[in-house]
């Protein structure tokens, strides 16, 4: 029996118990997670020996402390021109501050010397504008892939004495009682009960079909979600230095001008790598950077992404999103990856082709005809930003230049929560990217804080 418990150890999860503990060390927290403690998240998946999922019981990519994001490259995007709606909640102000103190405390946990880029002030805005495109507001703290992890082994350090952590444990339904709330689980075969008043459900993008049926049987209102597709681009690092010098990341969108689809970039890696993801067995591409100047490479790689939102008669955006990934691990056996000038001549890479590239992979990817696998909507679009782009970082849409499909970004349905976050069920929280209201490290981690700070302030003595 606990005061709080919280389903999920990814951002939002960690910060909730973060915030708890401190504000209210009284209380008996609990923390529940289907995956793996850190140090025993290991992906067989190598591009070289191993390509595809082989099934393992937990994703440790997708599942363990530190959620789908304690492998990425530590991006925290301080701003609410992108990365979710939490203001829409909480206020524009109070979401801008509580993602600062996210900050402070990733920066206290082993994120000092690591730097905070912006794009205020930045001649980038106008150069931008006159070619059509539209730079986002942001303030940037970039981790890297090493630091996130070393942050998330201080947090989890101080968190394992003030609650109580089940790794490789698997919620299967969530109960309301009298009491509270009931989670039944599995943990190695054997069925557990867990007993809190209230309950924060922070259950990552991983958890999306799980979230699905707690809110059918709690009877819980959503709203269908979008998702993202497109390419992961690859191209000589000196080629986009004059953006990630300055702001590291810059989050552009472009309107085109054949159908009016939006299409932005999204996780930039100056100097990275490009990487497999496996999300329930689909395989899709991500790409990862460093701080540590000895892993850093040639190329830089970034995310070209179109958004799908369906409605009527059609609702599954994820399930959509799912069968683009599915073909193209069909087609690939995995991630297939084209040079640009291929894909405008209309014919598919080859090894060869790619070996005489100026443009080496970071990546094992399967060459191929990404024009086979991604709608003629979706990738018309992406054609036309990177014509977009090459005018502000000439180069871009160079022959060379290499497209890995297929990058899909799954979102969790909309669940509907007062300004508080809370259901229409009493002392029942949804937060994070599983709440729909997330979709970033900064804005999952705030409303972790947020919750947390709720609880703190009208939980009964």
């Amino acid at each position: 029996m606990y005061d709080v418990l919280i389903i999920g150890a990814g951002p939002g999860g960690i910060f909730s118990a973060y915030q708890l503990t401190k504000r209210r060390p009284d209380l008996k927290i609990g923390v529940i997670e289907a995956g793996h403690t850190l140090e025993k998240r290991r992906c067989p998946i190598d591009g070289k020996n191993i390509k595809t999922c082989i099934g393992c019981p937990s994703c440790s990519i997708m599942n363990g402390f530190g959620g789908a994001g304690a492998f990425s490259d530590g991006k925290y995007n301080i701003t609410n021109d992108f990365g979710g709606t939490l203001y829409e909640y909480i206020g524009r102000e109070k979401a801008l501050e509580l993602m600062y103190y996210v900050d402070e405390i990733n920066v206290s946990h082993g994120g000092e010397g690591t730097q905070m880029y912006s794009t205020a002030g930045t001649a980038l805005k106008k150069k931008c504008m006159v070619n059509g495109l539209q730079l986002l507001e942001a303030s940037v703290r970039h981790l890297g892939t090493d630091i996130n992890y070393v942050v998330l082994q201080n947090l989890y350090a101080e968190l394992k004495d003030r609650a109580e952590f089940h790794f490789d444990t698997r919620v299967t339904d969530l109960v309301r009682t009298e009491a509270g709330y009931e989670a039944h689980a599995l943990s190695g075969g054997e069925k557990m009960v867990f007993e809190a008043e209230q309950c924060i459900v922070s259950a990552g993008r991983s958890g999306s079909k799980w979230l699905e049926k707690v809110c059918r049987d709690l009877n819980l209102k959503t709203l269908s979600n979008r998702v993202d597709i497109g390419v992961r681009v690859e191209l000589p690092a000196v080629i986009f230095s004059e953006i990630t010098d300055e702001l590291y990341e810059g989050k552009i969108v472009y309107k085109t001008k054949k159908f009016e689809d939006r299409v932005r970039t999204f996780c930039m890696n100056p100097r990275g790598i490009v990487v497999n993801e496996n999300t329930g067995g689909i395989i899709t591409v991500n790409g990862h950077s460093f701080e540590d100047e000895s892993r850093k490479t040639d190329n830089t790689n970034f995310a070209l992404l179109v958004s799908k939102h369906f409605s009527e008669p059609f609702k599954d955006s994820n399930g959509y999103g799912e069968s683009i990934a599915r073909l193209s691990n069909m087609l690939g056996g995995g991630v297939i990856v084209q040079r640009f000038g291929d894909l405008e001549r209309g014919r598919r890479s080859t090894e060869a082709r790619i070996r005489e590239s100026m443009v080496q992979p970071t990546l094992k990817a399967t060459p191929g005809d990404l024009s086979l696998v991604l709608p003629k909507r979706i990738l018309d679009g992406i054609i036309e930003m990177i014509y977009a782009l090459d005018k502000i970082a000439p180069g871009t849409a160079g022959g060379d230049t290499l497209l890995y499909g297929v990058e899909v970004k799954f979102y969790n349905m909309e669940v509907e929560l007062d300004e508080n976050l809370e259901t229409a069920h009493k002392g029942l929280y949804m937060i994070g990217d599983g709440s729909g209201v997330t979709h970033s490290l900064s804005h999952a981690s705030a409303s972790g804080v947020y919750v947390a700070d709720r609880i703190a302030e009208t939980y009964k003595i």
